[in-house]
Formats: C-alpha cells, sequence, structure tokens
C-alpha cells in the first residue's frame, strides 16, 4: 500500500470534527454566495442551500429561519466588510474633499467587486418584501450617515442635503453594479462616482441659500 493511500485510509477512519454554530453559518454563507454566483438569486432557496451544502434542511432552517432571513443575513456580511473597508479608508485618508470622495467611490465600488455579481442580485432581491426593504433602509442610513459625517465639513454651509446623499447612494448602486456585469470597468464607475460625490457637496451649501 502506498503512502498516500495510507494516508487517504487514515483520514477516512479518523471522525470529522463537529463544526462549532458560527463556523457552520460561515460555511452556509460561502455555499450560498456560490449557488447565487452559479445560478442566481432566484434559485436561493433553504432547500436548494441545504443539498448544496450537504446539511439537513433543518440545519439551514435554524440557522435562518426563512428565505428573508437568508437574504438579510447575506446583506449584514456585505455591509459589514463595506464598512470596515471604508472605515480604514477614511481613518487614513488626507482632511479633504478630494481625498474623502476617492475614499467613499473606491470603497463602494471594491467591495460589490469583491463579492462580485451576486450582491447586486441579493440587493434586488431585498425590495421583494417589507420586512427585507426594511432591513435595507436601516443599513442605508447607517452609511449615509457616515457619508454625511467624512463630507460636510467640505459643504459651503457645514452639512450636506439628504437628497443629494440619496441621489449619491443611487448612482454608487448603479455604477457598481454596471462594473460587476462587465458593462463598464471599475475605474469608470469609480470616477464618475468621486465626479457625482464632489458635485453633490458642492451643489449643498447653493441649495441651502
Amino acid at each position: 500500500m502506498s503512502s498516500s493511500e495510507i494516508e487517504e485510509q487514515e483520514s477516512l477512519s479518523q471522525p470529522r470534527r463537529r463544526l462549532s454554530r458560527e463556523e457552520r453559518q460561515r460555511q452556509l454563507l460561502d455555499v450560498a454566495w456560490q449557488l447565487i454566483r452559479e445560478e442566481g438569486t432566484e434559485a436561493l432557496t433553504l432547500g436548494r442551500l441545504a443539498e448544496r451544502a450537504g446539511v439537513t434542511k433543518p440545519v439551514v432552517y435554524d440557522h435562518f429561519g426563512t428565505r428573508a432571513g437568508l437574504l438579510a443575513v447575506l446583506y449584514q456580511a456585505f455591509d459589514v466588510r463595506q464598512t470596515a473597508q471604508m472605515d480604514a479608508a477614511l481613518e487614513a485618508s488626507e482632511p479633504t474633499l478630494a481625498a474623502r470622495a476617492e475614499v467613499i467611490a473606491s470603497s463602494y465600488v471594491d467591495c460589490v467587486l469583491l463579492q462580485g455579481r451576486e450582491i447586486p442580485g441579493v440587493i434586488a432581491a431585498l425590495a421583494s418584501s417589507p420586512e427585507l426593504e426594511r432591513i435595507k433602509r436601516e443599513y442605508e442610513v447607517v452609511f449615509l450617515d457616515k457619508c454625511r459625517k467624512a463630507l460636510a465639513p467640505f459643504a459651503a454651509l457645514g452639512d450636506v442635503s439628504q437628497a443629494g446623499l440619496r441621489a449619491m447612494l443611487g448612482a454608487a448602486e448603479a455604477l457598481s453594479h454596471a462594473a460587476a456585469v462587465g458593462e463598464i470597468t471599475p475605474g469608470q464607475a469609480k470616477d464618475e462616482l468621486y465626479e457625482t460625490i464632489v458635485a453633490m457637496v458642492e451643489r449643498s451649501g447653493r441649495e441651502r441659500r
């Protein structure tokens, strides 16, 4: 018997380590992202996820409860990564409008591209029910408040309008999606979003006069 055969036999004879609840959820989320990537958000159901992950349906239901719960957790995971990336970049940036606008634009686009084509589908699915739409809006409020604090010092009256922030977010989502599907390049998405942010801040002061 060869050494590789011995190693394989030994690995098969050893019991598998039971995953902790946190490790199992991480595994399920990884499989969910892969499923969305390969088959689209519409294919993501708790039963399909259980099948792909090689676990029983009760395990998946115990972690997420419903498909809406799964989508919410996926979006939360994306938001946590996006927030951490932008916080670190803002902390290291120069205190200028150009630097802050570049950080926000680059961080948003890069985070979407890091997740790939899956996140636009998840974001779109969040509009499928009032519960999911509410969750999405709660995260948006936090993101927009962070952007307001970063950009307000450079506006004429020390603040930026809510309407302008909402327009910026709409542009960020649309441009990132276009970059994710290859309609435009990441650089084009970042440049256009940067110009949108700068124009929004400069316009805020004029609107309030």
